[in-house]
């Protein structure tokens, strides 16, 4: 407990009183963002607002977690050590992507072939490391099962023999990788949008994997009633410390990245945070009820292929004004802070909703 305490508190005061100084640097350097052609005209404002912010939080939520082990007294973990990976792989992705664009002077950075590659790359290596891993307890930070709020009579090896079925679950956790990352970043439009709604999102899993701790099915104190309950997650007290340490970072970025901000994620930070939250519902055995705690990523990327799909049918007619769905109301007129409070709303209601099925399901199992 104290090293989740210790790390979110570090993570937030890096990113509170040095996100300035950052800023002030990327500016220096001209490290400014651009924008498409077809976003709203009041973004041409922003232009040249520095860009980059994600290496700020990624950066501040590594120090938190180690700082937070160091001042706890306990030791990282292989899933911790993984989440971290992830965020600080794709972030790379995202950051020669942020770099392309500055390079080039306009909005056309990393070829998304070569993003997609990327990915499968840092993915490919986080599977292998998951499952082949073994913690003090002899169990794998990942399992081969399909999972929802726990793993499910759905496990690829078991369904597709040894090899076969491990091809499959890295297959299944790029999918997971790739259309989280991306979700992430395509509600990274507005000031503070993408940070807010990160924020609850991978907040969640600060209940998650606490809950998780004092229910592992590896405590003696679980009482028999309980076994039936109780979680097979490798160390998951150290997943709500990493997600503490991001959440942390996030909330003192969020200071400077509310409208009017004085310094966005950039692809950086998208990216990165999509792969957080990614290997956090994976190690998690909480997959598929991601769809839910993700689920204004959802509805914000549901909305662009829906509006892509329409277009190219009717040959350039639209449904919505814009996409993502955030433009849309741009587009209306809504002032881009109303936008951004009430989408995160919604992003809190539905991460409230997928915590209460995480519990629930746990209440149910008691009975």
């Amino acid at each position: 407990m104290i090293a989740l305490l210790v790390a979110g508190g570090i993570s937030m005061i890096f990113t509170l009183f040095l996100t300035p100084l950052f800023a002030k640097a990327f500016r220096r350097l001209n490290l400014g963002q651009f924008f498409r052609a077809d976003t709203p005209t009041a973004h041409v404002m922003k232009r040249g607002t520095p860009s980059m912010g994600g290496i700020v939080f990624i950066s501040a939520a590594i120090i938190g977690y180690f700082v937070g082990h160091l001042v706890g007294q306990d030791s990282v973990s292989g899933s911790g050590m993984l989440v971290l990976a992830m965020m600080a792989g794709l972030g790379l992705i995202g950051f020669i992507d942020d770099f392309l664009k500055v390079k080039r002077q306009n909005s056309l950075g990393l070829a998304g072939w070569y993003k997609i590659l990327g990915t499968v790359i840092v993915t490919i290596a986080f599977a292998v490391v998951a499952l082949t891993y073994r913690d003090a307890n002899g169990r794998s930070p990942a399992s081969t099962a399909m999972s929802f709020v726990r793993d499910l009579n759905l496990n690829f090896v078991v369904l597709f023999g040894g090899t076969a079925g491990i091809i499959v679950f890295v297959v299944w956790v790029t999918l997971i990788t790739t259309a989280v990352s991306n979700a992430v970043n395509l509600t990274d439009g507005l000031d503070g949008l993408a940070a807010g709604a990160s924020i609850f999102a991978i907040g969640s899993y600060i209940f998650i994997g606490f809950w998780q701790s004092i229910q592992s099915c590896v405590l003696p104190t679980i009482p028999n009633a309980n076994q039936n309950a109780c979680y097979n997650v490798s160390r998951p007290l150290d997943l709500a410390v990493v997600a503490a340490s991001i959440v942390g970072a996030l909330i003192g970025f969020l200071w400077w990245n509310t409208s009017p901000a004085q310094i966005t994620m950039g692809d950086t930070g998208s990216f990165g945070l999509g792969g957080a939250l990614a290997a956090l519902a994976i190690l998690s055995r909480t997959e598929l009820l991601l769809v839910i705690i993700g689920g204004l990523f959802l509805v914000i990327t549901g909305q662009v292929v829906v509006q892509r799909v329409y277009f190219k049918a009717t040959h350039g007619k639209r449904i919505w004004r814009a996409s993502p769905l955030h433009h849309h109301f741009e587009m209306k007129g809504w002032a881009e802070i109303t936008i951004v409070v009430r989408f995160w709303v919604i992003s809190g209601l539905f991460v409230a909703f997928g915590v209460g099925i995480f519990y629930l399901e746990w209440v149910t199992r008691l009975r």
